[in-house]
């Protein structure tokens, strides 16, 4: 069984092909792989099969290191284009994959780098049902925050500054916001605050994963979020793992542009390989 890890700043993955895995997918199966300590570790694992309708080179999957699948990553989904681009799935540099969360369509920059269209951020959606057109709204104590749905639920948060920014516990803050009865769904949170007209500092806390030192969708809803207060777009979101574009639209269309790379390609051992084929 052969795994690729990739990483865009900070934020990694598996790399797997459906058709040369060996074996299903299931939640004790994913728990294992990302284990840090009993697996390789990572981020999440990203599933690439064949796609099921024309137009598209494959079919993006993506699971949380909980075994949980999540609808979109900004990161794994550059990440799987990139490693698509490499491993020769096809030869075009503009290319479309199907995700749980729509399509996505892409254009390689260079053999590192790509831009992505996300397909438009939404403020009103399923996932905080109470809330008004405008997605603004207000955590049980009292703090503001803006939702944004960009393929999966954001929760953006401002504060101050940057020193405020860098205080932040969000291994304490991040799960009762994410468990929090006003996202059935659960959310990701993303802490901002605007360092000039284009730019931000954003801090990171996914559903699923917990504190990270980067997300496509958690900087998209920083992004989204400064410039309804203002800023003007393409923002610079900075994170504690690196910088990403995020080109926002008037009509909240959003294009995400960064780097990723492989770390390693490796086989599993036979005994991990055993040990994952027990697991239900």
């Amino acid at each position: 069984m052969r795994l690729e890890k990739w990483q865009a700043l900070g934020n990694d993955y598996l790399i797997a092909e459906r058709d040369t895995l060996g074996l299903t997918l299931t939640p004790p199966r994913v728990r294992r792989l990302c284990d840090r300590h009993t697996g390789p570790g990572a981020d999440g694992v990203l599933l690439l099969q064949p796609a099921d309708e024309p137009g598209f080179v494959a079919r993006l999957r993506i699971f949380n290191p909980d075994g949980s699948e999540a609808e979109l990553s900004g990161n794994g989904a550059r990440e799987a284009i990139l490693y698509l681009h490499r491993r020769g799935w096809t030869p075009g540099r503009t290319f479309s994959i199907q995700t749980v969360a729509g399509e996505l369509r892409a254009t390689i920059a260079d053999e590192r780098s790509a831009r992505v269209d996300m397909g438009r951020a939404r403020l009103r959606s399923a996932d905080f049902p109470g809330g008004p057109d405008s997605g603004a709204g207000e955590l049980p104590d009292g703090t503001a925050f803006q939702h944004v749905s960009i393929g999966n639920p954001q929760c953006a948060i401002h504060v101050g500054d940057t020193q405020t920014l860098a205080a932040l516990d969000l291994p304490a803050l991040g799960p009762p916001i994410e468990h929090a009865s006003l996202f059935p769904n659960r959310t990701n949170v993303s802490w901002w605050t605007a360092l000039d007209a284009r730019t931000v500092g954003a801090r990171i806390f996914e559903r699923g994963v917990g504190e990270t030192r980067s997300s496509g969708t958690g900087a998209t809803g920083a992004a989204v979020a400064h410039m309804l207060r203002g800023g003007d777009s393409p923002v610079t979101v900075v994170l504690d793992g690196g910088e990403l574009e995020v080109d926002v639209g008037e009509d909240f269309h959003v294009d995400l542009t960064g780097w990723a790379e492989p770390v390693y390609a490796a086989e599993l051992s036979g005994e991990l390989v055993a040990a994952l084929r027990d697991l239900a």
